[in-house]
């Protein structure tokens, strides 16, 4: 038998173009999106991981029925760590990132140019996937200080978290409704465990936190130290949650952080948002992939917050236009007309 050498060059050829072009196809396949967060230390973090985890599919992952993922097909999702709320409005408008988590507010008066921000171009383009959990606003201070209320701040030295946070816009919001405004306290500009250290080591008095609870920093604060929650209530609240529709009245129940009785204070929501420009067929596939019944699962085991995370109230206090893919989804399985 002839085995000729022209005839192995073009099948080692032809070989390289199919692979060249099979890499190229799987290339063309790929997509990569990213949900902005928060502080690693705070909920949006792991939440985000969990469902980035939740609405992958990469290349050559085993089929959903197969115990593989069910996701969407080619897709790389990742949560990135932030600054917050703010932070991921500014990012997804200005098309650093495909997504992110944000609160109600923040989000809300991004996109009228309202509230905090009036006198800015409206955020038009910014869009819902969906409403996730309730975060609720945490003022902590050490258990033997006398701060007892949002009055008791006057000055003391107090972290609001840092300005692209949705902490720091929801601080002075409170801060505003109780008679104090950020010149009646010494504020500091820290997030996560370098408040909770900077509060053990003396150096400020007292820090707001707005996350869903169980927050991982707090945890960690509440098991080394005597720490309080201070309540957001009475006529300070009242104001709040009757000027701003965003914000209710809410407990965080005891044994939630080692130590700490059940304390009042005000909510708001934490939501999905992305850009109009973000394909349909995309966001209609993430949604779909978000609420999968393997997706209910990993929330499930992923965060002590993911139980809360349902379909049934992914429309709750949505106060910008849904994305046209998440609205087909909706439509789709009946949650919305």
């Amino acid at each position: 038998m002839t085995i000729s050498f022209k005839g192995i060059k073009a099948a080692v050829i032809g070989a390289a173009l199919v692979a060249g072009l099979s890499a190229a196809a799987s290339a063309q396949d790929l997509k990569f999106f990213t949900i902005g967060t928060g502080g690693t230390a705070y909920t949006y973090y792991p939440v985000g991981g969990v469902i980035a985890n939740a609405i992958s599919k990469p290349p050559g992952s085993r089929e959903c029925d197969a115990g593989g993922s069910c996701g969407v097909e080619g897709l790389i999702a990742s949560a990135v760590s932030s600054r917050g709320s703010v932070d991921n409005v500014n990012a997804i408008v200005s098309g650093l990132r495909n997504s992110g988590f944000a609160q109600s507010d923040v989000a809300y008066w991004a996109y009228t140019g309202t509230g905090t921000r009036e006198g800015k171009e409206p955020a038009t383009d910014l869009r819902t996937i969906a409403a996730l959990f309730e975060e609720h606003i945490h003022l902590v201070a050490l258990a033997d200080s006398d701060i007892n209320s949002v009055a008791d701040l006057k000055g003391k030295r107090v972290s609001l978290d840092e300005p692209g946070s949705g902490t720091y816009v929801d601080a002075n919001l409170i801060l505003d409704a109780n008679g104090l405004s950020v010149d009646d306290v010494t504020a500091e500009a820290l997030k996560g465990g370098a408040a909770s250290e900077a509060l053990r080591n003396g150096k400020i008095d007292a820090f707001f936190v707005v996350a869903g609870y169980p927050t991982g920093s707090l945890v960690e604060l509440a098991s080394a130290a005597d720490i309080k929650l201070v309540p957001i209530d009475g006529a300070g609240a009242e104001a709040l949650t009757s000027k701003y529709g965003f914000f209710a009245a809410s407990d965080i129940p005891e044994g939630t952080y080692e130590g700490i009785a059940t304390t009042a204070t005000v909510a708001v929501g934490a939501q999905w948002f992305t850009s109009a420009n973000e394909d349909e067929e995309l966001i209609y596939n993430i949604t779909k992939a978000m609420w999968n019944e393997k997706t209910r699962k990993l929330l499930d085991v992923g965060h002590a917050k993911g139980k809360t995370i349902t379909a049934e109230s992914a429309l709750n206090g949505v106060g910008v236009p849904l994305h046209a893919g998440a609205e087909r989804f909706y439509k789709e399985v009946g949650l919305l007309k």
